[in-house]
């Protein structure tokens, strides 16, 4: 499935991103691999003009996005029974447009997933920077959620270092999958 995957994956749902590309990875995620590109993530943005706050926020949220393809994503190859080395599919952009930074993810989820994220997206889209700080703080203090592979706090880091509400989209793309984007603006 995904060795199909590129930039017109995304772009279909957000034209116009590669125009000031920054970063951009399709394949196969592992922790592993997270920490190689992030790396290279970092030296990309560092090179930037923006703010270290800025820079911050870009790494963070990259990285969240990242890590929600490794525990997420539906194309997997990591065996059911192994837990210890995840890779699973997706892709994440990084670049800048007028005057802002955006960064971008795509993965393959199966209709149920969907139907389990989207009261979880919805909410973070209505609310004020100081709900989202508010959500966070609540979901620090708090057990995590069963279906979570961490503490319920990405979408939340996400939102919180979003300087406009985040999108998201659900798009069909055979065998009852759809691909899901996830688009934070810096």
């Amino acid at each position: 499935m995904t060795n199909d995957m590129s930039l017109q994956d995304i772009n279909p749902c957000f034209p116009g991103l590669d125009e000031h590309l920054i970063f951009f990875y399709a394949g196969y995620f592992s922790q592993n691999i997270i920490n190689a590109i992030g790396d290279a993530v970092r030296l990309r943005i560092g090179q930037s003009d923006a703010s270290g706050s800025v820079r911050r926020k870009i790494f963070s949220t990259f990285i969240e996005m990242a890590q929600n393809i490794v525990h997420y994503s539906s194309d997997s190859l990591t065996p059911p029974e192994q837990t210890t080395l995840e890779m699973r599919a997706g892709s994440v952009l990084v670049t800048h447009v007028d005057n802002a930074f955006l960064i971008l993810c795509a993965n393959p989820v199966s209709q149920e997933f969907a139907e389990q994220l989207t009261p979880q997206l919805e909410p973070l889209r209505a609310m004020t920077n100081e709900q989202i700080k508010d959500a966070y703080r609540k979901a620090l203090r708090s057990e995590t959620n069963e279906n979570s592979k961490g503490a319920g706090l990405g979408l939340l880091t996400i939102a919180k270092d979003s300087s406009a509400p985040i999108e998201y989209g659900f798009n069909p793309i055979g065998n009852g999958m759809l691909m899901f984007t996830l688009k934070a603006t810096i």
